[in-house]
């Protein structure tokens, strides 16, 4: 790949290294310009750009990131669609992470030029979480580094996959003594149980017995016939192999295969079995919903994964989780900041449809027919076609006609009563109407039929606040067009629009948060507006 400053007139074709403004444009790092853009530069007097050009051999940063992600996605893993060099690889079920940490760093040092990050090996996921992502330093490649790298992340051939969790059936047995007050076993009950299901796992009963070792081994036998897991809560710590909880599980039986762990909080946990059956004894600190060596334990078991002595002697190194306040739970939902960077982000979308048409004449251009359908329900096919689960349609003038031809259609319906009054008012009406947990919203036009399903989908794919594409924008030869996606962060400014402008000046207000994607064809572009525009679209 050749690099560094070129005349203007030699840049066609080349990719820009630093974004560029001209005209009230600007050009984003990454451009492949093109003729129109290089004119551009030459009359608002640019003489030198920074540029790259790929030569033979090299590949194209985005499709080298796909091909690299492909090689490396393995058991319920879904590779995204690849941005800026960069490609995500994401759950597809709740489980933990399966890594292959030898693999990785083999990608990793294999050049400079690719980095792979991945989560922590068994951490949980919940579905839609980022497991890993690709990420391509340069513009481009070379195909023999791009070769070596797939030869390492394919001599496993399941370098980064997700274990599922698995429903399987536990029990609690917790015993108790005079000093063992029944409030602190009903606590410990619900903390356990809660443990469980945020991993899937079903709490199938609990039951309470004097803290004896011949009474406990009877409870175990019975239990591990009739489950997976048992779980043990003693009155008192485990102090020796000799204590209550082991005695009892030898005397039922079964075998210890490890007492003590290098994990703190934990260190008091017990691992055995009796048969099939999974049997762990709890360190006093499974009372609290904080994160402790259980957690790391039960996750594994969770997944069906088989744990041993020797795994939890390995799990020393990063075990000091004193400081840790809280364990993960990712089956939960809490609405706090964090929560937006463990979940699949909640994406609305806006249609607004209550425009007066003057410019059509007579008709209500959204009530046009084309091929077949009403020009509204276009807009509203394609965003649900492209998955967008939460659809607000924003009427006002002709309001009963229009929501007529939108009806079977899986959406809300809201009326402006104040449409004439501008845009501004029916983008106010749609932000107020979505619910409080919507990440982003796409606000659509319902004049524009020819945006396709696939179109949206590439805006969903290119968002991600984390890395600053806060607002999405379609582009097609360079100009920008519609519909745009909007992170939360603008709804207050967005709802305080006035008149019919919108809210593209927010755009121009944050051009280091804006990503463009480009369109293969212009009908970002098109909004049919005239009855010219009209007969151009069904012709």
């Amino acid at each position: 790949m050749k690099f560094g400053g070129i005349p203007v007139g030699e840049a066609a074709g080349a990719i820009l290294v630093h974004g560029a403004r001209y005209g009230g444009e600007t050009l984003k790092k990454g451009l492949r310009l093109d003729a129109a853009h290089v004119e551009g530069l030459r009359r608002a007097g640019v003489e030198s750009v920074t540029v790259a050009r790929l030569e033979e051999g090299d590949i194209h940063e985005d499709e080298a990131a796909r091909m690299l992600a492909d090689a490396l996605a393995g058991p319920s893993i879904r590779v995204q669609r690849p941005f800026t060099g960069r490609a995500n690889l994401l759950a597809t079920e709740s489980g933990i992470a399966a890594i292959d940490a030898a693999a990785i760093d083999a990608v990793n040092g294999t050049d400079e030029a690719v980095t792979v990050a991945t989560l922590p090996p068994f951490e949980a996921v919940s579905a839609g979480r980022m497991v890993a992502t690709v990420k391509i330093i340069p513009f481009a490649v070379q195909g023999d580094v791009l070769d070596r790298c797939l030869v390492a992340a394919r001599v496993s051939g399941r370098v980064i996959g997700v274990a599922p969790f698995k429903l399987r059936r536990a029990a609690l047995i917790m015993t108790r003594t005079a000093a063992v007050k029944d409030r602190v076993l009903d606590k410990t009950a619900g903390v356990v149980a809660d443990r469980l299901a945020a991993l899937g796992l079903a709490l199938d009963g609990q039951v309470r017995i004097d803290h004896r070792t011949d009474i406990l081994a009877d409870r175990i036998a019975e239990e591990t016939a009739r489950h997976d897991l048992v779980l043990i809560c003693g009155a008192s710590a485990i102090a020796d192999r000799r204590d209550v909880i082991p005695a009892a599980i030898e005397r039922a039986g079964g075998s210890v295969d490890r007492l003590g762990m290098p994990v703190d909080p934990g260190n008091l946990l017990l691992l055995g079995h009796l048969g099939t059956t999974t049997i762990v004894g709890l360190p006093g600190c499974a009372r609290s919903p904080k994160l402790n060596g259980f957690d790391w334990v039960l996750r594994r078991i969770a997944a069906g994964l088989r744990v041993t002595g020797r795994d939890i002697a390995a799990m020393g190194v990063g075990g000091l989780l004193k400081e840790i306040p809280l364990r993960p739970r990712p089956r939960a939902a809490p609405e706090d900041a964090g929560d937006r960077a463990r979940r699949p982000p909640r994406i609305a979308a806006i249609v607004l449809a209550a425009g007066q048409s003057r410019r059509m004449g007579s008709r209500n251009k959204l009530l046009v027919e084309i091929g077949g359908r009403p020009m509204v329900r276009h807009t509203v096919d394609a965003l649900i076609e492209a998955g967008i689960a939460t659809v607000t349609a924003v009427t006002g003038h002709e309001a009963e006609a229009v929501e007529a031809a939108l009806e079977g259609r899986d959406l809300t319906v809201v009326r402006n009563e104040d449409f004439a009054a501008g845009l501004g008012t029916s983008l106010r009406t749609g932000l107020a109407a979505l619910p409080a947990d919507i990440d982003a919203v796409i606000v659509a036009l319902g004049d524009m039929p020819g945006v396709a399903a696939d179109a949206i989908a590439r805006l969903v794919a290119a968002y991600d606040p984390v890395e600053g594409r806060a607002i999405v924008v379609p582009t097609h030869d360079g100009k920008r067009g519609n519909p745009v996606l909007w992170d939360r962060r603008f709804f207050e400014a967005m709802a305080a629009v006035t008149g019919d402008t919108g809210a593209r000046h927010l755009i121009g207000e944050n051009e280091d948060l804006v990503a463009e994607v480009e369109m293969a064809d212009d009908s970002v572009l098109v909004d049919i507006d005239t009855p010219e525009a009209l007969a151009g679209a069904r012709s």
